[in-house]
Parts: structure tokens; C-alpha cells; sequence
């Protein structure tokens, strides 16, 4: 199992920017704020000497334990996009087609937030 821990996201609203104009104009694409969030993720799990892709290929359970940075309404459901992405990038897990099982879970408010990834064979 590989237990991590990483920086709280950004929003979805914030992770993708699609520009109006110019030759990129209608095209989805990683934010500035999604650029530097995969660097911090990338960065914690180097500072955790986390394997990487010891998991490829293989059914996957991720379990999420999310403590966010203050009591503002969020949705769950928004979290794991970025974070499934990182590791992706990362690559600590092939794809996020591979999880078989996803939990997500809420924890107390931290400060600047907090998120704890549990990833083990489904």
C-alpha cells in the first residue's frame, strides 16, 4: 500500500482554463494554478520517496481522506480530479480507469488543507 500525503487542490474552476482567443482559442488546457499543483504533488511524493509505477496495469483501491482549509460548502465529488490526475502525471498509477474502488472521506478543517491518498491492489 502507499499511503501520501499532498497540498490541498485547487478547484475545478481554477485546475482548467479554455482560452477565447487566439490559435489556443476553445481548447481545455492545464491553468497556471494545475501546472503548479502537479509540481507540488510531484514534489511531495519525491520528499516521500513514494514507488513509482509499481501499480501500473493493476485493479486499484484509492481511498481519499480530505481535511479541507476552511468550512466553505465544497463538494466531494470535485476533489478527486485533480488529485487522480497528479498521480497520473506523477507516474505513481497508469490511469485512473484502473480504480476499481474510490472512497472519499471528510475530515476536520486544517490548515491550507490537506489531503491523505491511500492507494492499494483492489
Amino acid at each position: 500500500m502507499i499511503c501520501v500525503t499532498l497540498p490541498w487542490p485547487p478547484s475545478n474552476n481554477r485546475m482548467f482554463r479554455t482560452p477565447t482567443t487566439g490559435r489556443l482559442a476553445g481548447r481545455t488546457m492545464l491553468s497556471e494554478a494545475g501546472r503548479k499543483y502537479r509540481a507540488a504533488v510531484a514534489t511531495s511524493l519525491i520528499l516521500a520517496k513514494t514507488p513509482r509505477a509499481e501499480y501500473h496495469g493493476r485493479r486499484l483501491a484509492v481511498n481519499i481522506f480530505a481535511q479541507p482549509p476552511d468550512r466553505r460548502k465544497r463538494d466531494l465529488d470535485n476533489l478527486p480530479k485533480a488529485i487522480l490526475d497528479a498521480l497520473v502525471h506523477a507516474d505513481i498509477i497508469r490511469d485512473d480507469s484502473d480504480i476499481d474502488r474510490l472512497l472519499i472521506e471528510r475530515g476536520a478543517v486544517t490548515k491550507d488543507g490537506v489531503i491523505t491518498v491511500e492507494i492499494s491492489l483492489a
